[in-house]
């Protein structure tokens, strides 16, 4: 595609559109938005848009379909494939002003919400009404929820719950061509066609601009218990994910972390911890419910099987106070890790029996490159966060080698039966390892509904393909 540079005449006709105040191109403000939680890397769009509304939307993508510039839309700038970056430069549309939750139908058990909703926020606003939006993601106290459904996110508590494809049953959507349009109905069934919900969440902003999300709720648990086992071994305690599911039990989460994430996470965040020689993986395990004994059976039979699998040590949180302090530390992993080193982070999935081939051969595949790696993430469902650590690797390496480590991991993942990327999205960084899961056939279907939707090719441009 070429793309057209934003001349003072466009900025002009974007203002006329959101009003002169909506508008930014001053230096500090296009630094503060030429990123996310990517690495380092850095874009730095030709101007910075505010709109308030879904037809200021329309206007704007009207106008840069008819002209050819890019459009980039961003949510809170946590994500971490590079989702969010205006590689093309033109116009970065910002949905911070789209934060308002419409409403909380408790009858229904439904909501809907803006994008721009930080997702803590919208679940705590549930659960006043005694309700669960169980989509946590680490970021949740920064990400907004329409980055969530633009990256299929799911969190810690997906083994019980489901991602978040589980939870939105209606999307007010702006194509890039400028109509706005309802993708379903607010139904919890839907058999009336091609299901463009469906289609709108992991789009990474590809097919429209998200500008209001209808989502199911369910019932809060009033009580939850969270276990914490160590293990000698990082083979042991993935190997003990799978068990734990044969005996018949379902956490509400399941997290695995190991123990160099830990130590970090204890410096970084100054966590109280007691870190024991010879321990070097951890589970956490945590179930919810309305009835006490039914967890207590729970916890039960899941210590029997941890026993089983060479687990060390189970430590019960006994408090809220231990209880958070746990979750703290594994939801500060990430910004731990990368507070330490230079480093890359890869989001692998695969079904839950395989964890254990797939730490193993990560750490063979680092030994082969040279680099070391932090692994931690969503046991329960398979889903492993690879945090690749520079360490002694060469600069040089670093640069020219390491996409070649990077590209075994994937196929590993890939011949296990799993897929590139879990929650993280596509992107920018893993788009050239789209190939090594899908082939030729799988990605010209998918170059084909982009081109349905945006046969310009102006909204975020330079992504998943």
């Amino acid at each position: 595609m070429q793309y057209q540079k934003i001349t003072p005449i466009f900025l002009e006709k974007i203002k006329a559109i959101v009003g002169a105040d909506a508008v930014f191109t001053d230096e500090e403000t296009l630094i503060n938005y030429n990123h996310d939680e990517t690495e380092d890397l850095k874009y730095n769009p030709e101007v910075v848009v505010k709109p308030k509304n879904a037809q200021e939307i329309s206007g704007l993508l009207k106008l840069c379909n008819e002209a050819m510039v890019p459009l980039t839309p961003r949510g809170g700038g946590t994500g971490l494939s590079g989702g969010a970056l205006p590689v093309f430069g033109g116009v970065l549309l910002s949905m911070e002003k789209f934060k308002a939750i419409l409403s909380i139908d408790t009858e229904n058990l439904q909501a809907t919400v803006e994008p721009g909703v930080i997702t803590e926020e919208f679940i705590n606003a549930v659960a006043a009404h005694g309700l669960l939006y169980p989509v946590d993601p680490s970021s949740k106290g920064s990400c907004f929820i329409g980055g969530n459904v633009a990256h299929g996110s799911g969190g810690p508590r997906v083994v019980k719950y489901g991602t978040i494809r589980e939870y939105i049953l209606n999307l007010e959507v702006v194509l890039p061509t400028g109509e706005v349009i309802w993708t379903g109905a607010n139904t919890l069934k839907y058999a009336s066609g091609y299901n463009l919900t469906q289609l709108m969440i992991g789009s990474e902003g590809t097919l429209g601009v998200v500008t209001k999300i209808v989502t199911k709720l369910v019932p809060k648990s009033q009580h939850s218990v969270l276990m914490l086992g160590s293990f000698a071994e990082n083979e042991s305690a993935c190997a003990a994910v799978s068990a734990i599911f044969r005996a018949g039990v379902t956490p509400s989460a399941l997290e695995f972390m190991e123990r160099r994430g830990v130590e970090w996470v204890i410096r970084f965040d100054d966590i109280k911890f007691d870190l024991k020689d010879g321990v070097n993986a951890f589970l956490m395990i945590e179930f919810d419910g309305d009835d006490l004994d039914v967890i207590f059976k729970d916890c039960e039979r899941v210590n029997a099987v941890l026993e089983a699998q060479g687990c060390t040590e189970v430590l019960f949180a006994d408090t809220a106070q231990q209880k958070e302090e746990l979750w703290r530390m594994r939801r500060t992993m990430a910004e731990s890790v990368k507070s330490n080193s230079v480093y890359k982070e890869e989001d692998t999935v695969v079904p839950r029996a395989a964890l254990p081939k797939l730490i193993n051969g990560i750490k063979e595949i680092g030994g082969r490159y040279g680099f070391e790696s932090v692994c931690y993430g969503h046991a329960g469902d398979g889903n492993l966060h690879v945090n690749i650590i520079k360490a002694g690797m060469s600069d040089e390496d670093w640069k020219n080698k390491l996409k070649d480590g990077i590209k075994e991991i994937f196929e590993l993942t890939s011949a296990l039966g799993g897929t590139i990327s879990g929650e993280h999205g596509i992107g920018l960084v893993q788009k050239e390892f789209m190939p090594i899961k899908y082939s030729e056939v799988h990605l010209n279907l998918m170059r084909s509904i982009k081109q349905a939707f945006d046969p310009q090719g102006i909204l975020n441009p330079g992504k998943i393909f």
